[in-house]
This record gives structure tokens, C-alpha cells and sequence, in this order.
């Protein structure tokens, strides 16, 4: 009967033991001695190596041999890569990206088609009324966050993005039969509203959270990097899309120039939908039911005061974000900073410059410096802390908002304004959902809540968007109705610098809550520094009790210390 070694044995990284053979072999190829024997020194076996512990060159494993086939993979193998190598993650990188570029890349590019409605077939509405449509979109896109995040961690992911898929190409297409075909015809408010603000708005919903959560799931390692990228969609939009649209418009006219957006929105939307499918191994987490509010709102969410305040920074981000943008166009128009074709204004003009450049451009270097901002943020927010880069970042927004846009008085200084706040702009509107995660890391450290914090992430990150929703519409149209009521743009500019600074403010106090690297929250770390620094001024003013120093000690010329000394220098 043969006989079969069983050797257990004890090494830094696990054996491959085969049977018939004395010696095994560890991960790495090396040939150990087994550490045990097991009261077989008496039997007897064949010993394949030689005197050397090595194999034999006819019994070294081949690529025919069984040996070599059942040989496990290294431990550098086993372990998960930083990037993922299937070529499907990459080609969802690519479709999510076109999620954003279809979403809040049409949103950032409003501001190209509100400029043409107020000197065409919307000319004598109100402004409060034209950035109603942008604000819709922006609206609904933060309203549906939340119930999309749900559908998607249910994995309803294919069904979302089909619906959105559809109803942005729609809503363009209609809105090129909606508006009047004649460029001195007035349209109808309402019908262009329905179907850009309304239409596509709603599909646009169904893109945002679709774009970063399903991305996610392919790049575990690169989380950070994979939503920047996918975030920088938004920004390459607001290049192309205004810069395509002005040119079209000259070209063919603006019912044409907006059925080749329409197709340029299908195409990729059709990528999208083929693409955007999360990793397989992704695991979802379908309710019980889906009619109870808790599957819906998080009632532990507003337990934690950080998420709270953070929230409330985020609506006051939005009510003073999008004037700037859906406003930029007409305020260069308004000081001679750049000019339009046959346009009508709110607010009388100024002289214009000499060869001053067409007021899209200034649109498109805000996108295109914004691109910037979103890489960096990819690449340091990590580093730095996503909460804290956002309060810089909103601070520095909010000060050029407040300052260098209101005191903007050439066109260097216009397209000075554009590029350094589209840098910061693109920070400030990409980090919330970091910061949401900073948030949760640092509220729960404990190792039964961390599987917690991890799956609340897209729960909380939906919640924040919904609840500033209703900023995201009447932030933009308080700022229209305060352009037409006082006939000045430093209205819109003040109202969005304060908005951001309270935002600004808002984050301060979120990070007050939080715990820093060694779990000492901040606001105990401040109040220890201060204590620190006002013992620290009471020791020194309780010093030893001061002496008398003797003016001799002072004199420039040297004192004789022995009464020799005296009688020589005499």
C-alpha cells in the first residue's frame, strides 16, 4: 500500500506539499525541509532531489507537467493591481466620462444659449426667467440624486442611464422644433422651458450620480483618480458645446446648429449606455421595500453634525455657484469686454474696447481652466484631505468672486477672472462627494463601523445633492431678478462672492467636528493649543524676581577687579 507523506509544515509563506515527496516547495520556488515528521523516520520513501536539495533535471517540472500547471500564482499576483486590466474598466471610464460631459456639462454651458435667447427669440424677457431654464436643469439634477443613488445600489444601473440615454437627444431634438425657425421671430417661453429646462433636465438627472458611482467600482485603488477624470467631462463640455453652438449658429442657424448637438449628445449617450456597466464583482444591495422612508432618507446622517453643516455649505455653494456662469456672457457684453451679434441686454452697455473678443470665449477659457481644477483635485485631494482642500479652494473662490470680478475693469482682467477662477471652480464643484467620504472616514473609526461608513457613502453623498436642490434653482434666479431690478451686475457678483464665503464659513465648522489624523477632534486640539499658549505667556511673566544690574557692568571700558589692577592702571 503506498504510502502517502503528509508534512505540515511551518514557513513565512505557504508550501506546496505533493504526495511522494520528502521535500516541498514554498511559493517562491525555493526547496524546504519539512518541520515535522510525524514518527515516519522509520519508513522508507524515494527522495527525488540530490545531495545539493536540488531537483534533477529529468525531474524538473515542464509545461506539460501536472506539477507545473497546479503551481499557484505568486503573492504579488494574487494581490489586487492599482489599476484594473480588463479593457472593459477602461471603456466605462470613457462612457461615465460622457455621463458628465452630457449632465452638468450642458449645465455649464447654458450661459451660450441664454446669450443667444436675449438677443433672439426670448429678447424683453426678464433675465429672472432666462436662467429659470438653466436652473431647472441644475434642479432636477440634485433633486434626483438621492432615488438614483438607491436604483443604482440595487443595481439598476442599465435601466437609469437607458432612460437618460433617451430623454436628452429627445428634449434637444424638440426644442429645435419648438423654437421659431425665423431668427427675428419671438418664441415661446414655455414650450423652449419644457423642453431644455424640463426634458433634458430629467435626463440629465439620471447621468450625475451614474457617472461616478459606476466608475468607482472598476478602479477600488484609484477611486480618486477614476471620478476626477470622469468629473473633467463636465468641463471639456463647457468648451465644446459653446464653441460648437456659436459656430453652428452662424453657419446653419440655431434650429440646425441644435439637432447636431442632439447628435453628438445621442452618439455618445449610445456609448454610454453600451459601456457604463458596473464590475461584476461589484456587490448591490437591494431593500426589503422600497416603501419604507428609511430606504430613502438616512436618519443617522443628521445625528452627525459635520454632515450637517457640510450640507448646508453645499446649498449656500449652490445659490451664488451658477449666477456666475449663466451670467458671464452678459456682463462682458454690459462693460465692453466683448461683443454679440444683434444682442439685446437688460442692463444698458458700455462703449466696447478696441477688437474685443466674442463673449463665448470667455465661457470657454472659464470650462477649459476648470479642467485644471478638477486634475488637481483628483491628484491631491487625497493627500491634503478633500474637506480641507474645499475650504481653501471656496475660499479663494469666493474672494475672486467678491473682489476681481467686481473690480474687473479691461478685458485682461475679464479673461484674468475667467482663468483663475475656473481653476478654483472646477475644485470647489468636484469635491463633495470627496469631502462626504472625508466625513465619514473620520466619523467612524471604529472597526465594527467601518464596513458602515463605506456603504453609506453614495446614501449620504445623494442626500447632501437633494437637499440643495431648491438652491440650485433660486440661487440663479434671485441673481436674474437682482440684475433687472437695479440695471447693475455687481448685484450678481455680490450675491455670489457672499454665498460662497457663507459656504466657506459653513465648511470651517464642519471640519470643527471632525477628528484630526491622531482621533483628537479639532475643535479639543484648539482649545489645548490655547491653553498651551496662555500658560505658557503666564511662565514667562513670573519669572524669578528681577536684579539690579550694576551700571558698571554697562561701561565701554573694562573694570579692575583686583586692587593691583587699580594701582597699575594709575
Amino acid at each position: 500500500m503506498p504510502c502517502l507523506f503528509d508534512y505540515h509544515v511551518t514557513m513565512d509563506k505557504p508550501a506546496i506539499i505533493y504526495p511522494g515527496v520528502t521535500r516541498v516547495l514554498s511559493r517562491s520556488g525555493a526547496v524546504e525541509e519539512p518541520s515535522v515528521n510525524h514518527g515516519l523516520d522509520n519508513m522508507t520513501a524515494t527522495n527525488p532531489f540530490n545531495k545539493e536539495g536540488t531537483l534533477p533535471l529529468s525531474e524538473v517540472p515542464t509545461a506539460n507537467n501536472s506539477m507545473r500547471d497546479e503551481l499557484p500564482p505568486s503573492n504579488e499576483t494574487l494581490e489586487e493591481p492599482d489599476w484594473p486590466q480588463s479593457w472593459r474598466a477602461y471603456a466605462c471610464l470613457l462612457g461615465c466620462f460622457f455621463l458628465m460631459f452630457n449632465s452638468w456639462g450642458l449645465v455649464n454651458a447654458y450661459g451660450t444659449w441664454s446669450s443667444y435667447y436675449v438677443g433672439h427669440s426670448l429678447r424683453g424677457t426678464d433675465q429672472l426667467e432666462l436662467n429659470l431654464i438653466g436652473s431647472t436643469q441644475s434642479f432636477i439634477v440634485l433633486l434626483l440624486s438621492n432615488a438614483v443613488g438607491r436604483l443604482l445600489d440595487a443595481g439598476h444601473s442599465r435601466k437609469v442611464i437607458g432612460c437618460g440615454a433617451v430623454l436628452v437627444p429627445f428634449g434637444l431634438f424638440m426644442l429645435s422644433v419648438a423654437h421659431p425657425s425665423d431668427i427675428e421671430a419671438l418664441g415661446n417661453f414655455g414650450s423652449i422651458w419644457a423642453t431644455q429646462g424640463l426634458v433634458v433636465g430629467l435626463g440629465m438627472g439620471t447621468f450625475f450620480v451614474s457617472s461616478s458611482q459606476v466608475a468607482s467600482t472598476w478602479f477600488p485603488k484609484r477611486r480618486g483618480l477614476a471620478v476626477g477624470y470622469v468629473a473633467c467631462g463636465a468641463s471639456v463640455a463647457g468648451v465644446i458645446y459653446p464653441s460648437m453652438l456659436r459656430f453652428l449658429i452662424k453657419s446653419v442657424g440655431f434650429n440646425n446648429a441644435v439637432r447636431y448637438v442632439a447628435t453628438l449628445t445621442s452618439v455618445t449617450c449610445i456609448f454610454s449606455f453600451i459601456f457604463c456597466t458596473p464590475d461584476p464583482a461589484h456587490e448591490h444591495h437591494e431593500p426589503k421595500t422600497w416603501g419604507k422612508l428609511t430606504t430613502w432618507i438616512d436618519m443617522e446622517a443628521f445625528r452627525n453634525k459635520a454632515f450637517c453643516w457640510f450640507t448646508a455649505a453645499v446649498a449656500f455653494m449652490f445659490f451664488g455657484f451658477y449666477p456666475v456662469f449663466f451670467n458671464l456672457e452678459e456682463w462682458a457684453a454690459v462693460r465692453g469686454f466683448g461683443t454679440r451679434n444683434q444682442s439685446a441686454s437688460p442692463v444698458t452697455p458700455s462703449e466696447p474696447t478696441n477688437n474685443p473678443l466674442q463673449t463665448f470665449w470667455l465661457l470657454v477659457i472659464m470650462n477649459g481652466a476648470s479642467t485644471v481644477g478638477r486634475m488637481l483635485l483628483a491628484h491631491f485631494s487625497d493627500w491634503v484631505g478633500a474637506l480641507n482642500m474645499h475650504i481653501g479652494s471656496q475660499f479663494v473662490a469666493s474672494i475672486l468672486t467678491l473682489i476681481l470680478w467686481s473690480q474687473a475693469g479691461t478685458q485682461a482682467d475679464a479673461i484674468a477672472f475667467c482663468v483663475v477662477f475656473g481653476i478654483f471652480s472646477g475644485m470647489v464643484i468636484g469635491l463633495p462627494p470627496a469631502s462626504i467620504g472625508h466625513i465619514l472616514s473620520r466619523s467612524y473609526t471604529e472597526p465594527d463601523t467601518i464596513q458602515f461608513a463605506k456603504k453609506k457613502l453614495g446614501h449620504w453623498t445623494g442626500m447632501m445633492y437633494t437637499f440643495a436642490a431648491i438652491p440650485a434653482l433660486t440661487g440663479p434666479v434671485i441673481a436674474g431678478h437682482l440684475i433687472t431690478k437695479y440695471n447693475s451686475y455687481i448685484t450678481v457678483q455680490m450675491w455670489s462672492g457672499t454665498n460662497l464665503m457663507l459656504s466657506c464659513f459653513c465648511m470651517i465648522v464642519a471640519r470643527w467636528h471632525l477628528p484630526c489624523d491622531n482621533g483628537e477632534h479639532a475643535k479639543d486640539a484648539v482649545k489645548r493649543a490655547m491653553s498651551f499658549v496662555e500658560t505658557t505667556g503666564k511662565s514667562s511673566t513670573s519669572v524669578a524676581p528681577t536684579t539690579t544690574r550694576d551700571p558698571l557692568s554697562q561701561a565701554p571700558t573694562r573694570v579692575p577687579s583686583t586692587r593691583s589692577e587699580a594701582s597699575d592702571m594709575v
